[in-house]
């Protein structure tokens, strides 16, 4: 009985909606992730449920644009005295993990002297 009750916890109740609607504000907010790096995170997580999307998910959606809309005065800020060179730096390290002897890596870019990514 347990198990079933955490089964149910576990799927939601809420109403599937319109697909269409749903993956067309995806597709937006997938766009706009080139740009708005902060959403990407969340908006991948709500992409995953395309195939059947619920209104939980919809109102995930709904709660990433009124982000946008609060924060489409916020961006990234470039002083006009420095120049807008590209340089990146990466560090690798092979196989360097004690447990699995998995490689990691990671990378940063800088243009002028405002991070980028």
């Amino acid at each position: 009985m347990q198990e079933e009750l955490n089964q149910f916890a576990l799927n939601e109740v809420w109403s599937l909606v319109d697909e269409t609607k749903y993956r067309g504000v995806i597709g937006s907010l997938l766009y706009l992730t080139a740009s708005t790096l902060d959403i990407m995170f969340v908006v991948y997580m709500c992409a995953r449920f395309q195939s059947a999307p619920k209104e939980s998910h919809l109102n995930a959606t709904k709660r990433i644009l009124k982000y946008l809309q609060g924060t489409k005065d916020v961006g990234l800020w470039y002083p006009s005295n420095v120049s807008l060179s590209l340089t990146g730096y990466s560090d690798s390290d092979f196989a360097g993990c004690k447990i699995d002897r998995k490689s990691t890596s990671g990378t940063y870019h800088l243009l002028g002297s405002s991070l980028i990514s």
